[in-house]
Parts: C-alpha cells; structure tokens; sequence
C-alpha cells in the first residue's frame, strides 16, 4: 500500500459534520437526523444552514469539461439488459478527433464509468468526458434508467436508487460493459471505474466479468466478495481515503485476497482524504492533491492494460 502527500488545511466543516453527510448519502441516516446533526456544529460565523450548504454538491462548480465541448462527441445510448431492468441508458463520450482522422472510427480502449448511489448526476457524465479527452471511449451507465433516470436532485436520486433491486443493477451494468467490449468502434478491451457504489461495482464486475475486463479502478467501494475473487482476469486499482476508516480497515483483507489468487493488483491509501475525495463537486469532502495523484495513477493503469492487442482466443 503506497502513502502519497496530500494537503491538510482546505476544509471549512467540521469533520463529524462532513462524516454525517456521507452516513447520509449511504442511506444510514434519513433526512431529518442529518439535519439534526449538522445543527450540533453550527457555531458563531457558521450557521447549520452554512454547513449544509457548503456540503451539497455543487455540480457547476465540479464541471471540468464543458457538455459542449467541442474535443469531444457524445450523445446517450440505451442498451438491451435482459438479465437485469430490461433496458439501461448511457452517456457515450468519445474523442472528436478519433471519429474524423479516417474514413472509419478509430477503435478506442473503452471505459465503463459508474456513479454513485444516486445515480447518473452530472459529476459522473464530467468524469466520462475527462477519459474521452484522455483518448478513451467512456460509457456511463444510469441504474436509474427504469424509474425514470436521474431526476436531477441526489437526495431523490438516493430515494429511487433505495428501491431498485440490486442484483438486477448488477446485471445492467453486466449488460453495458458487454455492449462496450463488442462496440466496433472499441478495441475490445475494457476497464471499469467507479465511486462508492460504483466502486463495489466496478469490483463486482471483475468477479462477474473474468477475462471480459481488463483493468479496474474502484475509488472507495466494497470489494469483490471472495467467492469471486478467483474469476478475476483484471489488473485491480483500489483507491480509499485514509480518513474513510471503515473502508480502509477493510483494506488488508482484500489486498490478501489478490495476492492469494495472484491478481495483479496495486492499492492506496490517500492521506488526508475521506470519502469522496475525487468528488470535486463536493468541495468539503474533495480533497484537490489527492484527487489529480489519483487520476493520474488511474490513466497510467488504464493505458497499460487496454491498449495492448486483444490476446488470441
């Protein structure tokens, strides 16, 4: 487990008040006890409405690639699921530049993108079009599809998500990530990323996916459970705050479960970070230093395992 340098004197929050509103996005506390709590460390300067404020994702202010870009082409994709909710639907992002060298598409190592419990807010669709300006083509999928989609507010995204059944998400995302692979205009090789839930997610999908996935990038999420773990063909790129003890705590024995089943892997525990940290859209939690050693690490560990040829079958 490789310790970075992060920077330690950005936030204004308190921390338990920071930790309640990640318990909250988590669905481990409800509204009104959120909001509770946060009044508990209101002081002279810094009202509860101040701090609730400041801990609501801002997604203007996260945005680092506009939707009108014009390095980029995207539109939204709806992909068959028969095993899951039937259908999902997707942001595909891809460089311009790749779809106007030649006659014929540029095929692109692809990039499954997957949100957080909320699901497919703007920060995800951002994160998408930063991997198509990285030379990838990205798919983000919405396991909100069938209720509607994002509605456009996290704590109602949070509702719908609460609802959904999760096996059936899991086999939506199985269904996007094939539908990636088999694209003409992807290499046919794949990563997976992915934040909290979509972190879990991109873990479950190494399980689930075997030799179908090449490399994984979950940023604070469950690991794979182990009866998967053996399936696993991906090279693993774990990502936790240190701060997020529960997830770190939990660290050794994943790592423990890949060095057993001889999967090649790398972990980190960014210093001075919490849960969330790469989320720039949530500036209390987001930790700038830490976030961009992250993403670079991440770009270097997709390119090293997507853009070799597919091996022969």
């Amino acid at each position: 487990m490789n310790d970075d340098t992060g920077n330690t004197d950005r936030r204004t929050i308190p921390a338990p008040a920071v930790d309640l509103y990640t318990r909250f996005i988590h669905g481990e506390i409800g509204r009104r006890a959120f909001l509770r709590g946060v009044s508990r460390y209101a002081v002279a300067g810094l009202t509860a409405s101040a701090i609730i404020e400041a801990l609501m994702p801002n997604y203007a202010l996260g945005q680092q690639v506009s939707r009108e870009d014009e390095r980029i082409s995207a539109t939204y994709v709806t992909v068959p699921s028969p095993d899951g909710h039937g259908w999902i639907r997707g942001y595909l992002v891809r460089p311009r530049s790749a779809d106007t060298r030649s006659a014929t598409p540029a095929p692109l190592p692809g990039v499954l993108v997957i949100h957080e419990n909320r699901g497919l807010n703007p920060h995800t669709e951002d994160v998408a079009r930063r991997f198509a300006l990285a030379n990838f083509m990205a798919f983000a999928p919405d396991t909100l599809t069938t209720v509607g989609g994002y509605p456009g507010d996290d704590y109602r995204g949070g509702q719908l998500f609460a609802a959904l059944d999760r096996s059936r998400m899991t086999q939506d995302l199985v269904a996007a990530a094939r539908w990636l692979k088999a694209r003409p205009d992807c290499n046919g090789r794949i990563a997976a990323t992915g934040f909290c839930f979509g972190g879990a997610q991109s873990n479950a999908l190494a399980g689930i996916l075997g030799p179908d996935l090449a490399a994984a990038a979950p940023f604070y999420g469950a690991a794979t459970p182990p009866e998967d773990v053996p399936n696993i063909r991906a090279a693993i790129l774990v990502h936790h705050g240190a701060l997020d003890t529960r997830l770190a705590e939990a660290w050794p024995a994943q790592e423990a479960e890949l060095i057993r089943h001889n999967i090649r892997h790398e972990g980190h525990l960014w210093p001075d970070s919490v849960h969330g940290f790469f989320n720039d859209a949530t500036p209390e939690r987001y930790n700038p230093v830490t976030a961009a050693q992250a993403w670079d690490r991440t770009l270097a560990w997709f390119n090293a395992h997507t853009r070799v040829a597919t091996p022969a079958a």
